[in-house]
């Protein structure tokens, strides 16, 4: 499996955003895109469908910024990933042209048990246990760095 990019930098914003709430840190879309690296059209893309999701909140206002919820903070990754990446088959065996082999693939099924076994890693695991020592403490000396 290979995550988008925009799903990596959704969840590396997440874990940023855990970690900020630790220090009492207020962090903007800006303050993430410059400590990731990236863009702050990416970031602003990444950290909306993460609103929409229910997992930051933006705060207005002084004392305002992102906040990582409640939900964001106990989700599982394996859902986070599902809903950035879709639920959606590996390989598209129906597409346009479909695949002359799909009624009798044994690829697909193999696929698709690789993708449940992918799943089921990320499953149990939440962003809190993510953001755990010794990752925590490299992500909390995240500063800004030139985005491209």
């Amino acid at each position: 499996m290979r995550l988008t990019k925009f799903t990596d930098l959704a969840l590396r914003s997440v874990m940023r955003l855990a970690v900020s709430r630790d220090t009492d840190e207020a962090l903007t879309t800006r303050m993430v895109a410059e400590a990731m690296g990236v863009p702050y059209t990416h970031a602003a893309k990444a950290i909306t469908r993460l609103q929409h999701l229910g997992v930051v909140e933006a705060r207005r206002g002084r004392g305002g910024g992102l906040v990582l919820t409640d939900l964001g903070r106990r989700a599982s990754v394996g859902w986070l990933v599902r809903e950035l990446e879709g639920d959606g088959e590996v390989v598209a065996c129906e597409g346009d042209p479909p695949c002359p082999l799909r009624a009798a693939c044994r690829l697909r099924q193999a696929l698709r048990e690789a993708q449940n076994a992918f799943y089921a890693t990320l499953d149990p695991l939440t962003v809190a246990d993510l953001v755990a020592s010794p990752t925590g403490p490299v992500l909390v000396s995240l500063t800004g760095r030139a985005a491209p």
